[in-house]
């Protein structure tokens, strides 16, 4: 049997939206049960998102230290984003992030994974890509306000990130996801194996 995720959708025989925010909402749902029972479930409706693992010629990950409200942390991350408009173009929107947050463009572009984030409690999909060949960007920086004008950024080496995660000392998903994926995927086909930058991806349908 091929271990694979399935798209399955349990009936839902009532919805209400109690809560509607600027970019997520909150939803609940009395779902029907295998037994014929009702449940209610209450989860957050989610854009989606994109991330990048940028992996510059020294082996090294472009991060960023940001302060997170509902965790209490300032954590290190991989430049990441929404996707603002249904349908967007995931590597589109990605490179707008890499660019808005680091002033970084990248010639090489990969899927590296996708994830769901949250799957008990959240619809959120994640795309990670692989950016490789980095270079500064054209054009003046963007500017940043709120939570991203305390932002730092660096670069460190793949292993430094690797040894942090399997500490318990980095936790942001993305980073850790994307870091140990980077790894499994050295570790058996190689980085050129990797799915290509436009390949489907049916958690958010987009246009080419």
């Amino acid at each position: 049997m091929a271990i694979q995720d399935s798209p399955e959708a349990w009936r839902v025989t009532a919805t209400a939206t109690p809560f509607t925010g600027k970019k997520t909402s909150m939803r609940t749902d009395e779902v029907v049960m295998p037994d014929g029972s009702t449940a209610t479930r209450d989860y957050q409706v989610h854009p989606g998102s994109v991330a990048v693992l940028a992996l510059d010629e020294e082996d090294r990950v472009l991060v960023l230290r940001q302060y997170r409200h509902p965790v209490r942390h300032k954590l290190w991350e991989i430049p990441a984003g929404l996707l603002d408009v249904p349908g967007e173009n995931p590597l589109s929107a990605v490179q707008r992030e890499l660019y808005e947050e680091a002033h970084v463009k990248a010639e090489d572009w990969r899927v590296l994974t996708d994830v769901y984030t949250t799957p008990g409690g959240c619809d959120e999909a994640v795309r990670i890509f692989l950016a490789r060949d980095l270079s500064e960007a054209e054009g003046e920086r963007f500017e940043v306000s709120e939570e991203e004008a305390d932002m730092e950024l660096a670069r460190v080496p793949v292993a430094e990130l690797v040894h942090g995660a399997l500490a318990g000392d980095l936790h942001n998903n993305c980073l850790v996801v994307g870091v140990l994926a980077l790894a499994a995927a050295r570790a058996g086909e190689g980085l050129d194996a990797l799915r290509p930058a436009d390949a489907p991806w049916p958690a958010r349908p987009f246009e080419a």
